[in-house]
C-alpha cells in the first residue's frame, strides 16, 4: 500500500503521543514519591527501593503481553492498558490504609498497565506511516515522554508533601490516605476520561507487512519472532542502554561529591540531564528523516563514550568542567532507545507485536545493572571504577548500530 493510499495517521498519531506523555509522567512520578513515602512510613533506606522493584518488576510480563497483542490487536491493547492504569491508581487510595505493602500491591495494578501501553503504543507508533520515518516519529513521541518526566517531579514535590516528622517517626495511615487521595483520584479520572476517548475513536488496525513489505509484493518470514537474531541482539541492546540512561543519574550525585566541588546540589542538577535528553529527543526527530538510524546511533554512542571519558580525564584538573560533561552526556542518550527498538523490530512483519514485548522486558536492565555498578561501588569505594562499567555498555551499542541490527 502506497503512503499516499494509506488511513490519515495524523490523528492516531496525536492519540498515541498523549499516551507516552502519560506513562513517561507515571513512571518518573512513581519513582519521585520514593522520598514521599520514606517519609511518610518510616522507611529505611532498603524499604524506600521497593516502589521501583514493584513497578519494573512488572516488565517481566511483557512477552506475555505481547503475545495477548497477537490475539487482541493494538487499540484493545491500549484500553486494557489505560484501564487497568485508572484502576490502579483508584486502588492506591484504599490501599495506603492498609499500610506501605498495601500500597505497594496497589502499584503493582497501574504498573502492570503501564507495560501493556508501552508494549503497545511503541509499534503502534511504527507503524503509522511509512519506514523510512519510523525512529523519528517514535523520536516525537518519546520527545514528549522526557516532557513528563520534568513536570511528574514537580507534580509530586507540590501535591504530595509530608508534615515534618521526629527521626524515625512515621505517619498514620488513615493522614497519609489523606494526602495521596486527591492527585492519585485525578489522575485515575484524567485516565478514565483518556480511556472513553480511545474507545469511541476509529483508530486503524494497522497490518505491520503493509509497513515492512515494498508495494504489495508479499514476504516470507520466519515462524516466530524469537528466530531473529536481531531481536535478541536489540533486547541486549535495550537492557544495556537502561544501564546507561538511569547509571548517569543514579550516580552524578555520588560522581559531583568525588569531584569535589563545593555548593552542588547533585539531585536537583540532574535537572539538565534529564533537559538535554528532551532536547536532544527534539533535534532527533529532524535528524533522523536525514540519516540512517544505525549510524545515529553509533554517533551517539561514541559521542556519550567520548564525554564519559573526558569528563573522567578532567575530574582532578577541572572538576567544574568534569562535571558539566558527565551531564551533557543526556544529549547523545536522548535518541538511543527508540533508535535502537526501531532497528529491533525491522522486517519482522506480523512478528512485531511479540517481539516488541521482548525488548521491553529488557528495561529491567534499569535495575539491574546500576544494582550491579552499586555493589562495584561498595566494594571498591569509587564511584568512577563503577562507572566505567558504561564504557562496555557504549561498545556494545556500537556493535549493534553497525553490525548487530544487520544480522536476520
Amino acid at each position: 500500500m502506497s503512503e499516499q493510499n494509506k488511513p490519515g495517521y495524523l490523528f492516531p498519531l496525536i492519540v498515541m503521543a498523549s499516551l507516552f506523555f502519560l506513562f513517561g509522567f507515571i513512571t518518573t512520578m512513581n519513582n519521585s514519591t520514593i522520598d514521599f513515602l520514606k517519609n511518610a512510613f518510616g522507611l529505611d533506606d532498603f524499604q524506600k527501593q521497593l516502589p521501583n522493584t514493584f513497578f519494573y518488576g512488572a516488565y517481566i510480563l511483557s512477552v506475555p503481553v505481547g503475545f495477548m497483542l497477537t490475539r487482541i490487536g493494538y487499540k484493545n491493547g491500549v484500553l486494557a492498558g489505560l484501564a487497568l492504569i485508572s484502576l490502579g491508581f483508584f486502588l492506591c487510595i484504599p490501599g495506603v490504609s492498609n499500610g506501605y505493602y498495601g500500597f505497594l500491591s496497589t502499584v503493582s495494578v497501574f504498573a502492570i498497565g503501564v507495560v501493556i501501553l508501552q508494549v503497545a503504543a511503541a509499534p503502534y507508533v511504527n507503524a503509522l506511516g511509512s519506514p523510512e520515518t519510523a525512529a523519528s516519529r517514535l523520536t516525537l513521541t518519546n520527545a514528549l515522554n522526557s516532557v513528563a518526566t520534568v513536570f511528574a517531579p514537580i507534580f509530586v514535590s507540590v501535591l504530595l508533601v509530608t508534615p515534618k516528622l521526629e527521626p524515625g517517626s512515621k505517619m498514620e495511615n488513615s493522614a497519609i490516605q489523606e494526602i495521596v487521595k486527591g492527585p492519585f483520584m485525578v489522575i485515575g479520572i484524567i485516565t478514565a476520561v483518556i480511556l472513553v476517548i480511545m474507545f469511541f475513536l476509529k483508530l486503524p488496525e494497522i497490518k505491520t507487512e503493509d509497513n515492512q513489505a515494498a508495494g504489495s509484493e508479499k514476504r516470507l518470514y520466519k515462524s516466530s519472532a524469537f528466530k531473529y537474531t536481531h531481536v535478541w541482539l536489540g533486547s541486549l541492546a535495550i537492557f544495556l542502554y537502561m544501564g546507561i540512561e538511569i547509571g548517569i543519574s543514579s550516580f552524578f550525585p555520588d560522581y559531583a561529591k568525588s569531584l569535589g566541588i563545593q555548593g552542588i546540589n547533585g539531585t536537583d542538577m540532574l535537572k539538565y540531564y534529564w533537559g538535554g535528553m528532551m532536547v536532544g529527543r527534539i533535534l532527533g526527530i529532524f535528524i533522523l528523516r536525514k540519516f540512517k538510524a544505525g549510524q545515529i546511533l553509533a554517533i551517539c554512542a561514541i559521542g556519550g563514550g567520548v564525554l564519559l571519558g573526558a569528563s573522567f580525564a578532567l575530574s582532578s584538573s577541572l572538576p567544574l568542567v568534569a562535571m558539566w560533561l558527565f551531564l551533557a552526556t543526556g544529549l547523545f542518550h536522548s535518541i538511543m532507545w527508540p533508535v535502537i527498538y526501531n532497528l529491533a523490530l525491522e522486517d519482522l512483519g506480523p512478528h512485531v507485536k511479540v517481539a516488541s514485548g521482548v525488548i521491553a522486558t529488557s528495561v529491567i536492565g534499569a535495575s539491574i545493572l546500576t544494582l550491579i555498578m552499586g555493589k562495584i561501588q561498595v566494594v571498591t569505594g569509587s564511584v568512577m571504577i563503577a562507572v566505567s562499567l558504561m564504557f562496555f555498555y557504549y561498545l556494545y551499542m556500537i556493535f549493534f548500530a553497525v553490525k548487530g541490527s544487520k544480522i536476520r
